[in-house]
């Protein structure tokens, strides 16, 4: 089974992504993905039990907003460090913008309850 959206169009020939080779990412950029990783556990962490379903990015192709559940978010992270190359992207149906937050908010609002418990990263 299957967490993660599949490509619909996987399977015709003239699919341009299949002919495409990915380029390897870079020791920096699988490093900043690692961290990005790290940071999702904690910010699930934090804010899941606030009622945050998970994060919303603006889509710099379409330039919408796309909300991401935590599990999709990581699992499509994990994908990008497996094949070097990002998922098919699909906005969420008809989700409740309210639920979701932006990285930024969730880094400030993690470090702001690390400030207050006095932990250091």
């Amino acid at each position: 089974m299957q967490d993660e959206p599949q490509d619909p169009f996987s399977d015709e020939p003239d699919d341009d992504d299949d002919q495409l080779a990915a380029e390897p990412l870079s020791e920096t950029e699988r490093a900043e993905i690692i961290e990005d990783l790290t940071s999702l556990e904690v910010y699930q962490t934090l804010l899941e039990p606030t009622g945050v379903r998970g994060l919303v990015i603006e889509c710099p192709d379409c330039r919408e907003p796309h909300y991401f559940e935590w599990g999709l978010l990581k699992s499509n992270l994990r994908h990008l460090l497996e094949s070097n190359r990002p998922r098919l992207h699909e906005p969420a149906y008809d989700p409740d913008p309210t639920q979701y937050v932006s990285w930024d908010y969730a880094r400030g609002y993690t470090d702001g309850v690390q400030d207050a418990s006095g932990v250091e990263e």
